[in-house]
């Protein structure tokens, strides 16, 4: 071997483009620095992405409420409570009614609309509870009897201590 080949074998190979007509083995350095700066350019977009995406989903869901464990409440003074008329109370973190019927019976039932979660009211003039979104009509035993809403409210137990009333889950 000649001394030109031993110095193409050190320092790279002869190259009819290059200046000096040999190629400098500079290939492992260029894909090294080109891979790394792919990588930084690949992580920095997933991080905007991300950045950008995770707020979107945190404000479509909704945040998960811890409902008190409270099996009953006091819904208020019987004294309150006219005959035929009904209250909203909290029972939870949740609207409750209750109502005192003409002959004076009480009951109880979640005041949210089985059709589309919205507060229910009671109608003393037609004795029946009632949705005014979309005219959910409840007897006052809890049952559907007209409108959209698909099953009867949840209804709870009634009972008295002293003058206050307590309401309780079944």
């Amino acid at each position: 071997m000649t001394n030109d080949s031993g110095n193409e074998a050190h320092r790279g190979v002869k190259c009819s483009n290059c200046p000096n007509g040999v190629a400098v083995e500079q290939k492992e350095s260029l894909s090294g620095r080109r891979h790394f700066l792919n990588y930084l350019l690949g992580t920095a977009f997933g991080a905007t992405v991300v950045a950008i995406i995770y707020p979107i989903l945190k404000f479509i869901t909704p945040p998960h409420i811890i409902e008190a464990a409270q099996n009953s409440v006091s819904a208020g003074k019987l004294s309150e409570l006219a005959l035929n008329s009904g209250k909203i109370f909290k029972f939870g973190n949740k609207p409750g009614i209750l109502i005192r019927s003409a002959s004076g019976e009480l009951k109880a039932f979640s005041a949210v609309c089985t059709h589309l979660d919205c507060i229910v009211q009671y109608q003393p003039e037609k004795k029946q509870i009632w949705c005014a979104c979309h005219n959910g009509q409840y007897n006052l035993s809890g049952q559907n009897v007209g409108g959209p809403p698909p099953r009867p409210l949840e209804e709870f137990v009634v009972n008295m201590r002293g003058d206050e009333i307590v309401v309780s889950k079944a």
